[in-house]
């Protein structure tokens, strides 16, 4: 791609070429059914065929995946949804876990079919992938030890060390307030570190945090800021399987209507986070 050419007549069919092709590209981000008729589309049928719906997740991020006790049973609000889901669809959920910061490449590699790890649903994820309509809604929030007084708002987090992991929706927000960032695989090292007094703060989600804080009955930790916009949170699959995005859009509305979301969400959280 690096390659230069000289040829004026080269050069002009190519930029011809290159725009034809950004055009159609523009164009069919929103539109699956584009998609699909661009490229031969059996993302649905093969996860028919196999009768597995393979689940890519992280398995240490309470409470949407992790397990019980530390050893047990993987389980979570991401887990029975994608549990609930895949039932809808007649196969049967199969879960590999691995590290958030390797999750996106294992679905590009193709070792699952989609993504069930409370992915926050941004600009530039959904240029890459295609997205199920959001089962989770939450926003986001500053944790730090509850006797800290200089942190109040995202603002004053500029020149102030957060723990964040380096891919997340969350790094993003913690640098553009101008904090340093630590990179840490997940919410458990960052929140370690925060009562550690090693770093001042860190960004995630609400639930995640409100979900910690009722587990570990601690007290030495709080809230300093939360956003005013919510995240929405959805299934991530790899770019074009729109026939098993739009399968699973339909099963989480049928799952909606029936109050499956509802009872799940009222089981790890005390309320409806689907809505």
């Amino acid at each position: 791609m690096h390659l230069k050419k000289t040829l004026t007549g080269i050069a002009l069919v190519a930029s011809i070429v290159l725009a034809v092709t950004g055009c159609a590209a523009t164009g069919a981000s929103s539109d699956r059914t584009s998609n699909a008729s661009a490229a031969a589309d059996d993302s649905l049928a093969a996860v028919q065929k196999s009768g597995i719906l393979t689940v890519g997740t992280e398995g240490t991020y309470r409470p949407f995946t992790y397990h019980e006790d530390g050893s047990g049973e993987l389980t979570g609000y991401d887990v029975e949804v994608a549990k609930a889901v895949a039932a809808d669809l007649g196969v049967t959920a199969k879960f590999q876990e691995t590290q958030w910061d390797a999750i996106f490449a294992g679905l590009e590699a193709g070792r699952f079919d989609v993504i069930a790890n409370q992915v926050s649903v941004t600009p530039e994820r959904e240029a890459a992938y295609t997205f199920s309509v959001p089962y989770a809604y939450s926003t986001g929030v500053v944790v730090v030890p509850s006797s800290n007084t200089d942190i109040t708002s995202f603002a004053s987090l500029a020149g102030k060390t957060t723990a964040q992991s380096l891919t997340s929706n969350w790094y993003a927000l913690a640098e553009k307030s101008g904090a340093t960032v630590q990179g840490v695989e997940g919410w458990a090292q960052s929140v370690a570190l925060v009562e550690q007094g090693r770093v001042d703060a860190t960004v995630n989600d609400k639930l995640t945090f409100l979900d910690y804080q009722k587990q570990n009955g601690s007290s030495s930790l709080k809230i300093a800021a939360e956003t005013t916009e919510r995240s929405e949170s959805a299934l991530a699959f790899a770019k074009g399987s729109s026939s098993l995005a739009d399968a699973v859009d339909a099963s989480l509305a049928k799952l909606a209507k029936a109050g499956t979301l509802a009872e799940i969400s009222d089981k790890y959280f005390g309320q409806d986070v689907s809505k």
